[in-house]
């Protein structure tokens, strides 16, 4: 009888063996322990803690907000909610890209500190030294071009990138300067299908989609997007694979009828204890009551001792 294999955490080897093999890259994010072992079990490779928890689990208005000891806590949630999957760690703005030292030194929080098998760095060419000294030092780096929102106030607002000729060509150059520094795969957010496609053809290594098209070599979306728990609005790219926020709400309603009512708890969810020691614990067992009708011994005071 053989042995069953030991399960064990992907590694950056698996993804590019995938990748030459042509097989399609999966990754979602996850911000928490609970959505990590749901990710973890539906056999998802790879899961990135995104900055976006800012604007989706912490309520802030940008990802700008997020800090990296925020990013470190959530890292670690995650880390410690997969067995199998690869987790890539958000560097947050300003933790990079201020000093070659200050950049490694913070990366390498999300691997020691957090767990991370490996970072993601938003920015092409701007980005292409720090990712270089990141790599450097051992640690794997997933890029971001195209839109990042760390940046967004720069680009214009939240809007798809490299419509125009220059901005195409530039995209190309931020592609290959990742690429040239080291990246294992480089996330490419809001640009056009055709040119997405035409980045992806001119590497070697794994591009990871959003809203990017289906020529990229993998896919990512916001996990609260496709689940229907993204508050506002869906974003065009993603698609909704379940209405959650619809089945929690009515859940909590159903909860809330059945506390009122009175018909929660019922037995099934009540314990029980024996009723001999119950009544012995409230005074009311044989001995207290023989105890009650037995005649009072007067306790002398000390005058008459």
């Amino acid at each position: 009888m053989s042995a069953t294999p030991t399960e064990r955490r992907l590694t950056i080897a698996d993804i590019a063996k995938s990748y030459r093999e042509g097989r399609r890259i999966v990754a979602i994010t996850a911000y928490d322990y609970p959505t990590a072992r749901i990710v973890d079990a539906a056999s998802i490779p790879l899961i990135l803690v995104g900055d976006s928890l800012g604007m989706v689990m912490l309520g802030y208005d940008s990802t700008v907000r997020v800090s990296i000891d925020e990013m470190l806590h959530h890292t670690k949630a995650v880390v410690r909610g997969t067995k199998r999957a690869i987790v890539v760690g958000d560097m947050p703005f300003l933790s990079y890209g201020i000093s070659t030292e200050e950049s490694v030194a913070n990366a390498g929080r999300f691997l020691h500190d957090a767990g991370a098998q490996a970072v993601k760095v938003e920015g092409g060419t701007r980005s292409a030294r720090t990712i270089e000294a990141i790599v450097r030092n051992g640690i794997a780096v997933m890029a971001h071009i195209g839109l990042t929102p760390q940046a967004v106030s720069s680009l214009g607002g939240y809007k798809v990138q490299g419509r125009d000729r220059d901005s195409a060509r530039r995209l190309l150059a931020d592609a290959l300067a990742v690429q040239e520094a080291g990246a294992f795969a480089v996330v490419i957010e809001a640009v056009p299908a055709p040119l997405a496609a035409a980045i992806t053809a001119r590497l070697s290594i794994p591009t990871i989609g959003i809203g990017a098209g289906a020529g990229c070599s993998g896919q990512i979306q916001v996990i609260t997007d496709i689940l229907g728990l993204t508050a506002d609005h869906t974003p065009k790219h993603a698609r909704q694979y379940a209405q959650v926020a619809t089945v929690i709400g009515d859940a909590l309603k159903a909860y809330a009828h059945d506390v009122e009512e009175g018909t929660f708890p019922g037995d099934a969810e009540s314990f029980t204890m024996d009723e001999a020691i119950l009544a012995d614990a409230l005074g009311l067992g044989a001995l207290d009551q023989a105890a009650s009708v037995a005649p009072v011994m007067a306790i002398p005071l000390d005058e008459d001792l």
